[in-house]
């Protein structure tokens, strides 16, 4: 994506909602700090200008916050957060750091330019779709993902992407996190079993009483027999039965 700031070609301001957001942004620091709002209220006029940053908006954060927009420009072409250029309407972070890669990361971008006909920093001529390669997403545990505007999509295939890809095409909606049903980064033969709570007891946490521990039934494992048998033991304990 580019990192040189285009015109919008018309004046930029903040809409009557956004001012009590700002004023909270700003109250999260020092008087003589106030710079350090920079990135918020950046992400702020970039979510008003419909997912990038004009010159424009660069200049009247500058303002607002004594910066130059030199300043201000030097931190929105650092990080891949903000774009510089107009994006489509679902944007494409493929996660491309060491553990996505090597859990075939390229392959999603494949299917991506593949599906969408276009390449890494383009958009489709609709302005649906837009794509880039970013470095670490911080979920590396969930390899390989991809970003599509705030939500991550994890355990990805090529096939499964492609699956979310074609749903989004049709304006249909897709579910974020994990791909493959697992709860958060658990492993895949571990189920949840929601809290249970006796009729009278208190929620978990209220109380440290032993008649109100008793009443409260704790996840377990299920498929144990999916778990080395050396192991297997441990997990069906008192603390999980």
């Amino acid at each position: 994506m580019s990192i040189y700031p285009q015109k919008w070609h018309k004046p930029f301001v903040f809409s009557e909602d956004h001012a009590p957001i700002i004023e909270k942004i700003l109250a999260r620091y020092p008087k003589d700090r106030q710079q350090s709002a920079v990135m918020p209220l950046l992400d702020l006029a970039q979510r008003h200008c419909g997912g990038w940053l004009p010159q424009e908006a660069m200049e009247a954060v500058a303002k607002m916050l004594d910066m130059t927009p030199l300043q201000v420009w030097e931190v929105a072409s650092f990080y891949t957060m903000f774009h510089l250029r107009p994006i489509g309407q679902h944007h494409i972070q493929v996660c491309r750091t060491a553990t996505c890669h090597l859990r075939g990361a390229a392959a999603l971008t494949k299917r991506c330019t593949e599906e969408l006909g276009i390449e890494i920093g383009g958009c489709t001529s609709d302005q649906k779709f837009s794509l880039e390669e970013v470095e670490c997403l911080g979920a590396c545990v969930n390899a390989p993902l991809v970003q599509i505007n705030d939500d991550y999509y994890e355990d990805l295939t090529p096939a499964s992407l492609g699956t979310l890809l074609a749903r989004l095409k049709n304006d249909k909606d897709i579910q974020a996190g994990s791909q493959t049903g697992r709860f958060s980064s658990a492993p895949h033969y571990y189920t949840p079993v929601p809290y249970k709570v006796k009729s009278g007891a208190k929620a978990p946490g209220a109380s440290t009483a032993s008649s109100e521990k008793a009443a409260v039934k704790k996840p377990v494992l299920k498929s144990l027999n999916k778990v080395a048998p050396s192991i297997r033991k441990k997990m069906k304990g008192p603390n999980n039965a």
